[in-house]
C-alpha cells in the first residue's frame, strides 16, 4: 500500500510524546547543542586564512623616484608646522608572512619624528620614512 500524505501518520499523530521514565528531560537548548557545527581542528580555519593571504614583495625604488619622494619630503615637512592633510603609500610588511601590503592612507599630518625617522598621522599611525614610497599634499576644500 502507498502511503499518502494524508495517510503516512495516521496512526502515531495523536498519540502523546514518549517522555523517559529512567532519564531526566533535556532541555531545548541542550538538544540544540547536539546539532551545532563542530570544528575538529580548531584554528586551521585562521591558519587556511593567512596562509591564502596575498603578499607583495618590497619594491626598491629607483634614483630618480627616490629623488623625486625626497623633494615632496622635504616640501611637506616645512609645512609640517601647518599640519598639512597627506595621501601617504607606504609598505606594511606583514607580521606572519614574508613580504606585505602596500597601503595608502590619506590624514593630517601630525608631526615629522627625525630622531626615529617617522612621519606620525592624526589617527596615531607612525610610518617609517624607509617605508614610504609616495606621499603629497592633499587639497585642503574647507
Amino acid at each position: 500500500m502507498a502511503l499518502t500524505p494524508t495517510h503516512r501518520y495516521d496512526d502515531i499523530i495523536d498519540r502523546p510524546h514518549h517522555r523517559s521514565s529512567s532519564r531526566p528531560h533535556m532541555p531545548a537548548r541542550k538538544r540544540a547543542a547536539q546539532f551545532m557545527p563542530f570544528a575538529a581542528l580548531s584554528g586551521y580555519d585562521a591558519i587556511i586564512m593567512g596562509t591564502a593571504r596575498r603578499t607583495q614583495q618590497r619594491v626598491e625604488l629607483g634614483d630618480d623616484e627616490r629623488q623625486a619622494l625626497n623633494e615632496r619630503l622635504r616640501r611637506i615637512v616645512e609645512h609640517a608646522s601647518d599640519h598639512p592633510r597627506v595621501s601617504v603609500t607606504f609598505f606594511m610588511p606583514d607580521p606572519r608572512k614574508a613580504g606585505g601590503v602596500y597601503v595608502t592612507v590619506g590624514d593630517t599630518l601630525r608631526r615629522i619624528d627625525i630622531a626615529h625617522r617617522l612621519l606620525m598621522l592624526g589617527n596615531g599611525q607612525a610610518v617609517a620614512l624607509r617605508d614610504i614610497v609616495d606621499i603629497h599634499e592633499i587639497a585642503d576644500n574647507r
